[in-house]
């Protein structure tokens, strides 16, 4: 139903004096990283090949983490992080930069420095690099990620359903109409896409689902247009799956509603896989 092949995946065994060897299913680099995370446990006596930089990274999460700091709060002064984690303060302000850069602090001059908003922005900008990196070579990062929109999409289908059956959606509804319209023109319709989808998810009020929908999307859409792919011929296929997986949710019909996502999907997953034959 999905056109999509299962894809068996191959992986290397580590010997034991390699860093990242694998202990369990985590790495040693993955422990080492919660470990250094863990409430209490960080230390200005740790020895550690790592620079002091990302030690004072971490000493700065672990702080909002152990103060269970929201988003807009404010943060110790330099002085005073200085002072808390036992820093200095030149590996504070590096610290801070960086943080900064990941969406964790937000520093605005004058007032102070604040949990930062904590999206996932700068995971998009680096899927997206990675992707676009990939054109030319292959199209697997891509299809990876439009297979991971699909995966979010069918993991999300009974609660979608459960929450929407019985109800009435006028704005979705628009939507799906405004869809088929662009299709029957032959235009796309990416702005509308993505509304619709985080706009099926408003219902579960899960604030995390609809920003990995987005970050997904801003990647599939960033990449897209790199890889000079043709308008698909079945964007009316497309958008009917819009419309069929609104009616379905709004039935409360779980099946349906599967069914219409893979649909969604096919096209373009067969264009990514036509040309990762070729590439072959």
């Amino acid at each position: 139903m999905n056109g999509t092949a299962d894809r068996a995946t191959a992986g290397s065994r580590a010997t034991d004096t390699e860093p990242d060897a694998p202990q369990g299913q985590y790495s040693t680099q993955e422990l080492a990283a919660l470990e250094r995370l863990s409430l209490g446990n960080w230390s200005t006596t740790q020895v550690s090949s790592r620079s002091r930089c990302d030690e004072t990274m971490d000493a700065i999460k672990s702080y909002i983490l152990r103060e269970r700091l929201q988003p807009g709060d404010v943060l110790p002064t330099e002085t005073q992080l200085c002072d808390t984690i036992g820093a200095s303060r030149s590996s504070v302000r590096e610290a801070v930069r960086k943080l900064e850069a990941l969406n964790i602090v937000k520093v605005e001059h004058g007032k102070g420095t604040f949990v930062g908003s904590l999206s996932l922005d700068p995971m998009v900008e680096t899927l997206a690099f990675r992707s676009m990196a990939s054109v030319g070579k292959n199209f697997t990062d891509l299809q990876d990620v439009v297979e991971l929109r699909r995966f979010l999409d069918l993991g999300c289908a009974e609660e979608v359903c459960a929450s929407l059956a019985g109800t009435e959606q006028p704005r979705l509804t628009e939507l799906a109409e405004r869809m088929s319209a662009e299709a029957k023109e032959g235009k796309t319709f990416t702005g509308l896409d993505i509304e619709f989808h985080r706009g099926i998810l408003d219902s579960l009020n899960n604030t995390v689902a609809k920003q990995m929908v987005r970050s997904l999307w801003l990647v599939h859409m960033a990449v897209l247009p790199q890889l000079g792919l043709a308008v698909s011929s079945e964007l009316d296929r497309t958008a009917d799956a819009h419309h069929r997986m609104l009616n379905a949710a709004l039935a409360g019909n779980v099946d349906d509603y599967r069914e219409a996502v893979f649909d969604h999907y096919e096209p373009i997953e067969s264009i990514l896989k036509r040309r990762i034959v070729q590439e072959q």
